[in-house]
C-alpha cells in the first residue's frame, strides 16, 4: 500500500526501484522538495553570522546554500528533461520547524537555530557522504547521496528499456543555465540528454559528499581561496566543527590538518530557535515582520516556479528577491525577542494578502 509522504505526494514502499518515467519523474519532484527542505536552516544559521567576525563560518554556509540553490535548480533541469513539471508551492513546501527531512532519514529533524554546534550537527547529518555500495532505496533513504544512486540507477534502466529520446523527452528550451556564481565554482548547466543528467548528478553528489564517495574534495577551487582544491559541504561543516582545514593528503580518516579555522561566538546574533508565527499575537511588531518574511519567501517560491516552467527569464527576478529576504531577516534577528533572544524568520506558510 502507498502511503502520503510530508508534501501529500505518494510514496512508495522502501524496497522498490526507479522502473517507469512517472516513477522516475516522482522521484526527481521529491528532489526538489528534499533540496529546498535544506535552505531554510542554511539561511538561519547564516543570518546570524555577522561576515566580519566571522569570515570563514560565514563564507562556508554561504556557499553551501548557493550551491543548494543550484542543486535545487540542477533537480529541477532534470525532471523538466524528462518531461515533467516542477512544483515549488509554498502551501506544500513550508511547514512548521523543527521538521522532518522530507524523503530521506526520518530520525533527522530539521531546525531554524543559529550557527552554532546544534547547527553543525545538523548540517553534518544532512551532508553524510553514503557508505560505500550503499543500496539505493525507495522513499526512506539514510543519505542524500543514496537518493540520487536511485536516481541514477532507474535513468540506466529506462534508456536501456526505453531509449535515450523516449526518457528525453522534454522542452529544451525550459532549461536553466547560469553562473558562475559569486560564493561558488559550480555551475548550473542544462539537461538534455543521458550524459548531461550524469554530468547533473554528479554535481550534486559530489559538491555535497566529496569526489570518488570517500575523497574530501568537489572538483572545484575555492573561490575565497583559489589557491586551495574546495572541500564538499559535508567537510566544510567538519572543519568549523573541528577548527582545522583540510588540506592536500588529508583524507575523511585522518580529519584536517591544515590551519585553523577560528569562530567568534560574540559575532553570532542569538536568534530564537525554531520561531514560530504563533509565538506572538496578530497585530505584534516582531509577528508582522514574520509575516513579511514569509511572503517574501512565497514570492520567490513562485518565481522559481515559473522559472522552470517556461519562464527562464525570471532566474534573475528571483534572485533579486533573495537580497529582499537578506534584508528582511537581518532586520528580524537585530530584534530583540526576549529571554536574551533575537528574532527570526519562521518559514511557515502565510496566505497572500487580498485586496490588492
Amino acid at each position: 500500500m502507498r502511503q502520503m509522504g510530508q508534501a501529500g505526494i505518494a510514496e512508495t514502499p522502501a524496497t522498490a526501484r526507479i522502473t517507469t518515467l512517472d516513477s522516475l519523474r516522482e522521484h526527481l519532484q521529491w528532489a526538489i522538495e528534499l533540496e529546498h527542505a535544506t535552505l531554510p536552516p542554511y539561511l538561519c544559521a547564516l543570518y546570524s553570522l555577522d561576515p566580519h567576525r566571522n569570515p570563514d563560518a560565514a563564507q562556508a554556509v554561504s556557499s553551501v546554500f548557493v550551491e543548494e540553490m543550484i542543486h535545487l535548480a540542477l533537480a529541477a533541469n532534470l525532471l523538466n528533461a524528462v518531461g515533467g513539471q516542477p512544483r515549488l508551492d509554498p502551501s506544500t513546501l513550508l511547514a512548521p520547524h523543527p521538521r522532518t527531512l522530507p524523503h530521506g532519514d526520518r530520525s533527522l529533524r530539521l531546525s531554524l537555530v543559529p550557527f552554532g554546534a546544534e547547527a553543525l550537527e545538523m548540517f553534518l547529518r544532512l551532508e553524510k557522504p553514503a557508505p560505500p555500495a550503499a543500496p539505493a532505496e525507495g522513499d526512506q533513504y539514510e543519505t542524500i547521496g543514496q537518493f540520487y544512486d536511485a536516481v541514477e540507477q532507474g535513468l540506466h534502466h529506462l534508456c536501456a528499456e526505453l531509449g535515450e529520446e523516449k526518457v528525453f523527452c522534454g522542452d529544451p528550451a525550459r532549461q536553466i543555465t547560469a553562473g558562475p556564481f559569486t560564493h561558488t565554482g559550480g555551475q548550473l548547466q542544462p539537461v538534455t540528454d543521458f550524459a548531461s543528467a550524469l554530468a547533473a548528478l554528479e554535481e550534486i553528489v559530489e559538491q555535497g559528499e566529496g569526489t570518488a564517495r570517500g575523497e574530501v574534495w568537489d572538483g572545484d577551487r575555492d573561490i575565497f581561496h583559489p589557491d586551495r582544491d574546495e572541500v564538499a559541504h559535508y567537510y566544510r561543516f567538519k572543519e568549523l566543527q573541528l577548527g582545522r582545514r583540510y588540506r592536500r593528503g588529508d583524507t575523511a580518516a585522518s580529519g584536517p590538518t591544515g590551519e585553523p579555522v577560528a569562530i567568534d561566538p560574540d559575532g553570532i546574533l542569538p536568534m530564537r530557535p525554531n520561531p514560530r508565527l504563533s509565538d506572538h499575537p496578530s497585530g505584534n511588531p516582531i509577528r508582522t515582520a514574520q509575516e513579511r518574511f514569509n511572503r517574501t519567501y512565497a514570492t520567490l517560491l513562485d518565481q522559481l516556479e515559473q522559472t522552470f516552467n517556461g519562464s527562464p527569464h525570471l532566474f534573475g527576478a528571483a534572485m533579486g528577491t533573495m537580497y529582499a529576504l537578506k534584508s528582511q531577516a537581518q532586520n528580524l534577528l537585530e530584534t530583540p525577542d526576549g529571554d536574551m533572544t533575537t528574532a527570526g524568520p519562521t518559514f511557515e506558510y502565510v496566505a497572500p494578502e487580498t485586496g490588492r
